[in-house]
């Protein structure tokens, strides 16, 4: 009981306490807007050159920009408690690990499938592209796996803010990482070898594949196995990163290398 009391409520608190873009003036331009822009600008250089379909620019984008709010955000959650020199009153706590980052990685997946949602929705409709009606809810199942496995992502990340003093600029590598071989652009197919193989091994790109399919009327059963793909490198990352967790509290409790970097 208590372990899920910190999963809930201490999750719940620690996004409230953390994150500044609650606030309607820097959500909806940043995590509303930006996705937009993004899918625009590449469905309209995909028209320029005469490749792929606007509704090929409008998944891939919509999906991989899953990665602001879940890698980003899931970074903050150790980074930003270093910040404001809170990270040793949690890790001096009793409260079982896995239940206190676990717990702040759901309100996270949640916002990621919100950015996603909105993403798809209005830049179908300026794009004017036809979602079938029965393709909404797989849609969003395939959102929530994809916005799951890069919250593991997000998961190794904020591991690696115990060592290092900010984690923005990392953030934005494996966002232009993902940008590059998820295949939201360029199908896998028609990057080198080498790509190709290490974005099968990333996460969103089995589901932006996944999603695209779902969005052109198949059915959940035809992307079964993208969906546990996706699903299986996410639980992979997210194990990953919470060994990661608890080898650098162990190292930093050592060296008392907690508030230096």
């Amino acid at each position: 009981m208590y372990s899920i009391r910190v999963f809930f409520i201490g999750g719940l608190i620690s996004v409230r306490a953390l994150f500044s873009w609650f606030s309607p003036w820097i959500y909806i331009p940043s995590l509303l807007i930006a996705p937009i822009f993004q899918i625009l600008l590449f469905a309209n250089l995909g028209r320029a050159a005469n490749v792929g379909s606007d509704a090929f620019y409008l998944v891939g984008n919509a999906l991989q920009y899953i990665a602001i709010p879940c890698v980003f955000a899931m970074a903050k959650t150790v980074a930003g408690e270093r910040f404001t020199q809170t990270l040793g009153i949690i890790l001096a706590s009793p409260a079982g690990r896995i239940p206190i980052f676990l717990g702040r990685s759901v309100p996270v997946l949640l916002n990621g499938c919100v950015v996603a949602m909105f993403s798809l929705a209005f830049g179908a409709l300026l794009l004017g592209v036809d979602i079938p009606g029965s393709a909404w809810a797989p849609i969003l199942l395939v959102v929530t796996v994809a916005a799951a496995s890069c919250t593991g992502l997000g998961m190794i990340i904020a591991a690696l803010a115990l060592r290092v003093r900010e984690t923005a600029v990392l953030s934005n590598i494996t966002f232009g990482i993902l940008l590059i071989f998820c295949g939201a652009n360029v199908p896998l197919s028609a990057l080198p070898t080498w790509m190709a193989e290490v974005g099968a091994w990333l996460p969103l790109t089995h589901a932006i594949e996944a999603g695209r399919a779902v969005a052109d009327g198949g059915g959940l059963a035809g992307v079964a196995t993208l969906l546990l793909w996706e699903a299986g490198i996410g639980a992979l990352y997210f194990g990953i990163g919470l060994a990661t967790l608890g080898y650098f509290e162990k190292q930093s409790r050592r060296t008392a290398s907690l508030e230096r970097s």
